[in-house]
């Protein structure tokens, strides 16, 4: 009788490759890095010893992400911060987002809840914010502004909340330049109103025009954060509701800013653990 053949399986060797890129890796994490830190600008060193990551490695990623914004370098004090590059991402990162789903019922319910119209506004450049997202109420004399309509990134209460919630450098940057739209008029703007307006913003959530930019329409505004907690923009509110109901309808716009802001990725207990 023939001998039956027969062979054992043979066992697959696990193949140690793994489909990362290192470079793109490492750029990753001195994003993230930079992004997360609560120092605004770093030092070369002082990112290589955050990261882990070799000097001559870190200054050529760096230099690399700079040339497409990402990066940007102070040249006195040889220092790098995230560059608005970032920003833009974040901003197209909303847009693209399926706006029915995430954002649009928060304008939605803002709109009908208060008979005003609500709108999404996003960083659009250094001084400029865009109207991507809009929702007008039920109210009998609406007030209508067409999606890609911009304002300065001063601008009444969209400037106040923005502003009110940069870093400290960036936002003296802002106020430091000659035009001012907080009011409704260019420079000669109260410094000390103003300041304390901004630090009233970051205690509540919320910047009020009780009708400075426009006689007889209100709005507040609330900032809106990403990935990393980067700065996206705002949710302004705008109406002809009365000034008695200007703080009420500022706290709807706080809570459903940062429940967006959750929702895109921000972690918002750091946005706003000084101001509860």
């Amino acid at each position: 009788m023939a001998k039956s053949e027969f062979t054992l399986p043979i066992k697959e060797k696990k193949s140690s490759y793994r489909p990362i890129v290192p470079a793109v890796e490492q750029a990753i994490r001195i994003l993230i890095h930079l992004g997360k830190s609560t120092k605004n600008k770093q030092t070369l060193t002082e990112i290589c010893g955050h990261t882990g990551i070799h000097k001559s490695t870190v200054y050529s990623i760096l230099n690399t992400l700079k040339q497409f914004g990402f990066i940007e370098k102070e040249p006195d004090s040889k220092t790098y911060s995230v560059g608005p590059g970032l920003v833009i991402s974040a901003r197209s990162f909303l847009v693209n987002l399926d706006q029915k789903e995430i954002v649009g019922p928060f304008l939605k319910k803002l709109a009908e809840e208060t008979s005003s119209t609500a709108l999404l506004c996003l960083i659009n450049a250094e001084d400029q914010v865009y109207v991507a997202g809009k929702h007008e109420g039920n109210q009998d004399i609406g007030f209508t502004i067409r999606r890609g309509f911009t304002f300065h990134i001063t601008h009444g209460a969209i400037g106040k909340s923005i502003v009110a919630f940069m870093q400290e450098p960036e936002r003296e940057k802002i106020l430091s330049g000659k035009k001012l739209y907080f009011y409704n008029r260019e420079g000669n703007i109260n410094s000390s109103r103003l300041k304390r307006e901004l630090s009233l913003c970051r205690k509540n959530g919320f910047a009020e025009d009780p009708g400075e930019m426009h006689r007889g329409i209100n709005s507040v505004s609330s900032p809106l954060f990403g990935p990393m907690e980067k700065m996206l923009g705002c949710i302004l509110l705008i109406g002809n509701y009365q000034d008695a109901l200007i703080r009420e309808y500022g706290r709807k716009v706080s809570a459903a800013a940062r429940e967006i802001s959750y929702r895109l990725g921000a972690d918002v207990s750091q946005i706003y653990e000084t101001t509860k």
